[in-house]
């Protein structure tokens, strides 16, 4: 049992003041955080008081009394007030360009019907310019009862803008008329090679597209202009930065934008001009795609892989599509659809997955793959069991991204070849409304195993999947400890065995983060040397009832040592 250290009795605010130590001390800390419960996230020193900071690094963690003496007449003060001090999050997995941008569009995740969805999408097309994109959008048919939108539905009410809508997982998006036809797609448009194209009784396509068929629609997309890029950027590090994230994985998109660039290569520009000029604010881990292993490769033998604010090494490729979209790979078909089993993303070259991994692997790159359905992840997991034989041992850290629905013999294999299960918890408490009707209650007792997956020593990190999902680490906390399914209809939680405590759940947005990038030594606990990014939360995580959890909020987020978000109280 950690032993129990009483919250002081502080002022309801966060004070930042100037110190008024009566004698200078020589190697005064810049900043000291005084007045809470600190969760280190080290073993050695699991709980503290307060915390020193000396430029970008942390210089001391110990008590109050003892972090006071470090303080001198320059020092500035932050009061946690009572709350949790924690190291910064890291959400090991987004799509943040993407999503930065979706927080200025149409949004449709609540819109509980199609009369709903159609009104909000007319709405916003009446605020822009003739001609522009409406992208974005994140909406769910499972809220109106499954039914997919058709193209009918939103055609009249935005007849000046092309419309190419995703639902919130990202594997499926709504085309109205005039996208497909600035795409080409059709009645007479073939089938696309992992990815469906939905067609009505007539065969005309009802604007829906998943997986691969997206491509013709993102591909005529006009690229913004870098201006708009570095705001929307700007825009996406202060939701992050309120939300207590100080590092995120960024999953780069593999699609090819009207230039003819990749999407991912466009973002680590726009992650670049922030970093040159000092406006990055929160630290990126950009992984780009699989099959540029050798353009990536080549550029860090150029330039290296980056610093503490921006770092390159990993690729993202994928084998399948999503639960959502009925798209997973699966060896037993959906429950709801018996002839269908979903679908791999390469299906037209099945060893494409296994052949850029390994040169990848053999080139020193870290590989992580998207893998969500039984067959998928064993898929994967077969290929790795070849790479690992043929390129030999080495510390590679595979990562197996989402890692919903495994097999018991897979959350073993797992373990047994070090493979990081990087996964997203607050899909668990948003999936679980609706996913035993698609996969049925067997398949389910391992979906989004948690607690499996700690038991059998797996390196479980955290992150949101933002923007299919919130990137709020508080959240994710609640759902991996609560497992309360958003509509409420599970109060213990939805596959209870799964749940995990909230310090497992800490550990995986901390540490676990920084273990899957490479940084551990860098950032993901509060140790003396490390980066100096934290969070102070309005109370006490490890000792409130779990249902309180959700409501936690994040009073203040430091990051390089400097005071980065502060919330009036």
């Amino acid at each position: 049992m950690h032993p129990i250290i009483s919250a002081r009795l502080t002022a309801a605010a966060l004070l930042i003041v100037p110190g008024c130590a009566p004698t200078p001390q020589p190697d005064a800390a810049d900043l000291i955080v005084t007045g809470g419960r600190v969760w280190t996230g080290n073993p050695a020193q699991p709980w503290a008081e307060a915390v020193a900071i000396n430029g970008n690094r942390i210089a001391a963690v110990g008590t109050d009394d003892e972090i006071e003496r470090s303080a001198g007449p320059n020092t500035a003060r932050v009061d946690a007030a009572g709350g949790l001090v924690t190291p910064g999050f890291i959400d090991t997995h987004t799509h943040f360009i993407y999503a930065a941008f979706g927080l200025a569009s149409v949004q449709l995740r609540d819109a509980a019907t199609p009369e709903e969805f159609a009104r909000r999408i007319g709405a916003y097309a009446a605020t822009i310019p003739a001609g522009s994109w409406i992208q974005g959008g994140q909406w769910d048919h499972e809220n109106w009862g499954g039914e997919l939108p058709h193209r009918d539905w939103i055609d009249a009410v935005t007849a000046d803008h092309p419309v190419a809508i995703t639902r919130l997982d990202g594997h499926m998006l709504l085309a109205n008329s005039a996208a497909l036809e600035a795409a080409g797609i059709n009645a007479g448009t073939g089938d696309i090679a992992g990815g469906t194209i939905v067609r009505g009784a007539d065969g005309r396509p009802t604007g829906v597209l998943k997986d691969n068929a997206m491509n013709p629609v993102l591909e005529v997309i006009p690229a913004p202009a870098a201006a708009i890029e570095d705001r929307a950027l700007q825009d996406g590090i202060a939701y992050l930065l309120a939300r207590g994230v100080t590092t995120a994985h960024n999953m780069g998109d593999p699609a090819l934008g009207k230039d003819g660039v990749r999407l991912a290569w466009r973002n680590l520009d726009v992650f670049e001009r922030a970093r040159d000029r000092s406006a990055l604010g929160v630290r990126i881990y950009a992984c780009m795609p699989l099959e540029d292993w050798a353009r990536l490769r080549d550029r860090i033998t150029a330039m290296d892989k980056g610093d503490a604010w921006l770092r390159l090494g990993c690729l993202k490729g994928m084998v399948d599509g999503s639960l959502g979209s009925h798209t997973a790979a699966f060896h037993e078909p959906f429950t709801d659809v018996p002839d269908d089993t979903g679908l791999l993303i390469h299906e037209d070259d099945p060893e494409a997955i296994y052949r850029w991994a390994l040169a990848a692997d053999a080139a020193g790159l870290q590989v992580n793959v998207h893998a969500i359905g039984d067959r998928a992840i064993d898929s994967h997991l077969d290929a790795i069991e070849r790479i690992v034989s043929k390129n030999g041992p080495r510390d590679r850290r595979f990562r197996i991204e989402h890692a919903q629905h495994p097999t018991a013999g897979a959350i073993r294999r797992f373990g047994q070849h070090g493979v990081i299960a990087s996964m997203q918890p607050y899909h668990a408490i948003d999936d679980g409304r609706w996913a035993e009707k698609v996969i049925g209650p067997m398949r389910a007792r391992t979906t989004y195993a948690f607690r499996s997956f700690l038991d059998a020593g797996v390196v479980v990190a955290f992150g949101s999947d933002w923007d299919v999902a919130p990137p709020t680490p508080i959240e994710g906390i609640y759902a991996a400890v609560t497992r309360r399914t958003l509509d409420g209809a599970h109060p213990d939680g939805w596959v209870p065995e799964q749940k995990i405590t909230v310090e497992e759940a800490l550990w995986a947005y901390t540490m676990a983060g920084a273990y899957a990038s490479f940084e551990e030594d860098l950032k993901g606990s509060i140790e003396v040397g490390k980066l100096a990014d934290l969070v102070i939360l309005g109370r006490d995580l490890t000792s409130i009832p779990v249902a309180e959890i959700r409501a936690t909020v994040v009073v203040a987020t430091i990051v390089d040592g400097e005071v980065a978000f502060q919330r009036d109280r």
